[in-house]
């Protein structure tokens, strides 16, 4: 008697599986044992690819990627609603780290080291119709944007550089308000075109 036949698998049961094999990963285990789930989200459907550091505090515990101020100021950047930004067929929300790394003397510990090239490439080879890569802060943008400046500031002045495809952000914490100070073209200039790039690149029409 033959076996029955198995149902092809999706992308997205492709990215269910990968998302339970982190959590069984060695490396997983200190976060786990906490209750933690890896922070992250993804559909084969989605347009844009937004890569950041790794989540907050609140973040992990909510497990809604950028759940607290920074991700206000993020989704106001975009020119989209909260809804639009957490539907996974829109954007892929997928940082250098999953888990919250930590406190450290001045913000949140950087993200560690080997996670992103261990899981990011199966789950980009997911990611099909992706229109629009943006790469908030200078994590992302050392491991993902070639040509980048020697500083973030200099990097994310000459976004122009690296469209269509690929757009640099400075990280949205509330900690960079005196970076805005000293770098007011950013609000000014580069983020009506960011949100333009968002816009075409969902199919729809800027908002204001």
């Amino acid at each position: 008697m033959r076996p029955p036949a198995r149902a092809p698998r999706t992308g997205s049961d492709a990215i269910a599986a990968l998302r339970e094999a982190i959590i069984a990963d060695a490396t997983s285990a200190p976060f786990t044992e906490r209750g933690w789930q890896p922070v992250f989200q993804a559909d084969p459907a989605a347009r844009i690819l937004l890569i950041g550091q790794a989540p907050g505090w609140r973040a992990q515990a909510s497990g809604v990627p950028w759940d607290d101020p920074s991700g206000d100021r993020l989704v106001r950047w975009l020119g989209v609603s909260r809804e639009r930004f957490h539907d996974p067929a829109a954007f892929a929300i997928v940082p250098m780290d999953f888990y919250f790394p930590g406190k450290a003397a001045s913000g949140d510990l950087p993200p560690r080291r080997g996670f992103a090239e261990r899981w990011h490439p199966p789950l980009f080879d997911e990611l099909g119709e992706v229109r629009l890569t943006i790469l908030v802060g200078a994590h992302a943008q050392r491991a993902y944007l070639p040509g980048r400046r020697a500083t973030l500031t200099e990097t994310v002045r000459n976004w122009r550089e690296y469209g269509p495809s690929r757009f640099p952000t400075v990280h949205p914490s509330p900690r960079n308000t005196a970076w805005h100070t000293r770098n007011p073209w950013f609000e000014a200039e580069a983020v009506p075109e960011l949100r333009v790039a968002v816009a075409a690149a969902l199919g729809e029409e800027p908002r204001s």
